[in-house]
């Protein structure tokens, strides 16, 4: 089954929204003859930098799909620093990143909590890119298929298949995420090959369907390699997507 890579930019907690703004022009520049129908593009800034970016998104009419880092499961209510999912829909924002290995581990994010904002973005019609990745010390007990398939297995629980098959996953080992080391080319596409047989395996007939990102120190000097795998569906980017050649680049290398 054909699907659609999607590389999308994870900026985390950098740069406000009058950088953000130099930066999503550079990036215009850079791929100004990129082909969106054959790679997506999705752009995940800080929540304050959103608006800035949506509007300048949709008067210079770029192709780019705005993204978020993060959102909260409930509507609304009394929670301090939250952001509700109807807010980013307002904001035309496409894909929502839940799960990162950060949250997981800094703010005590469950699997539960992971399925409960999945859900909670599927229903205002946006897409999640679920996260799931193992550490090293996982890796090396030979526990890494086994975790990465609980945290799968959890974060989709109760998930229609249509639902899981519209839906991004993103596989980041641990280890790789800003370390500049990547797992092998080998590993990479052995775990989301692995991913998607869980998805399947949970719901048949959605395995061929869902798109499955690698992240973890992606660029440009491994995206050709990694995003030619054929369980590789694009790249989830963290540092190298601030600068705007290189983020170019591993976008670029998602065509051939």
């Amino acid at each position: 089954m054909s699907r659609t890579p999607l590389v999308s930019g994870n900026w985390k907690m950098h740069l406000n929204h009058l950088e953000a703004i130099q930066l999503v022009q550079r990036i215009s520049y850079e791929l100004s003859n990129h082909d969106y129908d054959k790679v997506e593009v999705s752009l995940h800034p800080p929540f304050t930098d959103i608006r800035s970016i949506q509007t300048l998104v949709d008067a210079d009419r770029m192709k780019f799909k705005v993204g978020a880092q993060n959102v909260h499961a409930e509507t609304k209510g009394a929670f301090t620093g939250e952001v509700a999912p109807g807010m980013l829909a307002k904001l035309n924002v496409s894909y929502v990143i839940v799960g990162h290995s950060e949250r997981r581990q800094l703010f005590d994010e469950t699997n539960e909590i992971v399925n409960a904002k999945a859900k909670a973005i599927l229903k205002n019609e946006m897409t999640p890119i679920v996260c799931c990745g193992e550490t090293l010390e996982q890796r090396e007990a030979g526990e890494a298929e086994s975790f990465v398939e609980s945290q799968i297995r959890g974060s989709l629980a109760g998930l229609s298949a249509e639902q899981v098959a519209s839906m991004v996953v993103a596989y980041e080992p641990i280890w790789a995420i800003g370390t500049g080391v990547t797992a092998s080319t080998e590993d990479a596409q052995a775990m989301c090959a692995h991913v998607r047989g869980v998805v399947e395996a949970m719901k048949k007939g959605t395995g061929g369907s869902v798109r499955i990102q690698y992240g973890g120190s992606v660029k440009p000097n491994n995206a050709t390699e990694l995003l030619t795998q054929p369980d590789i569906d694009g790249a989830l980017v963290g540092g190298a997507s601030l600068e705007a050649d290189q983020f170019a680049r591993i976008v670029e290398f998602g065509q051939n």
